[in-house]
């Protein structure tokens, strides 16, 4: 079921659509919030927000709040990490902000998982998923829940970044070297970068330049999501 939610968030072609998926997607997680953000460094300080999520109509004014965000501590984590966060009632009373997880628990937001992918040139993508329910004790649950969430983020974040973005923002389809697509094309069969070293009869290191300029090429933070991204523009196969 999850893995059909993988694939249709890549379809998505509007903001509309990109939001159904996220919501469904989310709800079949065991959670009843998300909240998916794009955001956008422009120069001179200014940042840019862009959100889709199914926040409660009667929390909307104090969810939008940008002086609550700056305090909020998952936030906060999310900006300064790639590494998700799992949170509950101790994570804001720790940091001495109990009022914030007051204000926001009765309105469902209890507890939940959020996490954040870093990307070149100033943006960035949250995904934050919330619930009234604690989360499982059990550790291997948990775990499974953090990696099917980021499994999803890095799918979603293509498409955020096609049908959020301006216009004028969104990358134009890049040119990738034939090594680089080989490269890539290995990495999605599931070889290390000694192995397609290996298999294209070049060095491990050379192997991980050829990623890596793919990897900027488009505008990516992992191989992974180069893969992803590469595959929806029909680079690869």
């Amino acid at each position: 079921m999850l893995q059909g939610g993988y694939l249709s968030v890549l379809e998505a072609k509007t903001r509309d659509e990109f939001r159904a998926e996220v919501v469904r997607f989310t709800q079949q997680l065991g959670f009843d919030t998300v909240s998916a953000v794009t955001v956008i460094d422009h120069t001179l300080g200014n940042t840019e927000f862009i959100a889709v999520d199914n926040c409660p109509s009667s929390y909307r004014d104090t969810f939008d709040d940008l002086s609550r965000a700056r305090r909020d501590p998952v936030v906060q984590h999310c900006k300064r990490q790639s590494v998700p966060i799992v949170w509950d009632q101790n994570t804001y009373t720790a940091a001495g902000l109990g009022d914030l997880w007051e204000s926001q628990a009765r309105y469902g937001f209890r507890t939940g998982i959020c996490m954040a992918l870093h990307l070149p040139e100033g943006k960035h993508f949250m995904l934050g998923v919330d619930r009234d329910q604690a989360l499982p004790r059990d550790s291997t649950e948990l775990t499974r829940l953090v990696a099917d969430l980021q499994l999803f983020a890095v799918h979603a974040l293509d498409t955020a970044m096609r049908v959020l973005l301006p216009t004028q923002l969104q990358q134009e389809s890049p040119k990738l070297t034939p090594r680089e697509l080989e490269c890539l094309q290995w990495t999605m069969e599931g070889k290390t970068a000694w192995e397609v070293g290996e298999i294209l009869a070049i060095s491990e290191r050379t192997a991980v330049l050829h990623a890596q300029n793919a990897m900027h090429k488009l505008g990516c933070s992992t191989k992974h999501q180069a893969v992803l991204k590469a595959l929806r523009l029909g680079l690869l196969r």
